[in-house]
């Protein structure tokens, strides 16, 4: 049964270990149970953290934009250790993440346009702050998307407030 759930679990979706413990502990599977089975799904690599960690990392940052503080609470959240999660964070460096400010900033500010520019500054750099970005790279990005958007539309520069 505990098995079951564990194949079920994995074909649904990567899960880390700490997530699959907490499902089998759910099902009131013995936890010496769980761990023997946990222990033998990670020996023959059905289970692997690191793997893992790195995937989330990689996919949440390219898809959602997410910065690292956020990808970290996320493992953290995941319940994968934070020796691990570090060395999959390890990816993204301070360009990758101003980059990937940048792009979200100048998609939300083509969403904005005609906004007070006051109000339209406020929301990208919330945006980005919901992101885990920090205040410094999300007013870089903030700026730099304002700055292009105003050059794109009548060249008329928008101001800081």
């Amino acid at each position: 049964m505990a098995r079951a759930i564990l194949l079920r679990q994995l074909a649904a979706a990567p899960r880390s270990r700490a997530q699959l413990a907490e499902k089998l502990a759910a099902k009131d599977v013995p936890e010496d149970v769980a761990e023997r089975l946990l222990d033998r799904f990670e020996e023959v690599g059905l289970v692997d953290d690191a793997a893992y960690a790195e995937m989330l990392v990689r996919t949440r940052h390219q898809e959602r934009g997410l910065a690292r503080r956020a990808l970290s609470h996320e493992l953290r959240r995941k319940g994968v250790d934070p020796e691990v999660a570090e060395q999959a964070l390890e990816q993204i460096d301070d360009d990758d993440e101003l980059t990937a400010a940048r792009d979200l900033a100048v998609r939300k500010a083509r969403a904005s346009r005609g906004l007070d520019p006051v109000k339209r500054r406020r929301r990208l750099a919330g945006m980005l702050a919901r992101k885990g970005y920090s205040p410094g790279v999300a007013m870089r990005a903030v700026d730099d998307a304002l700055a292009a958007d105003g050059e794109e539309t009548d060249g008329d520069p928008l101001g800081s407030p």
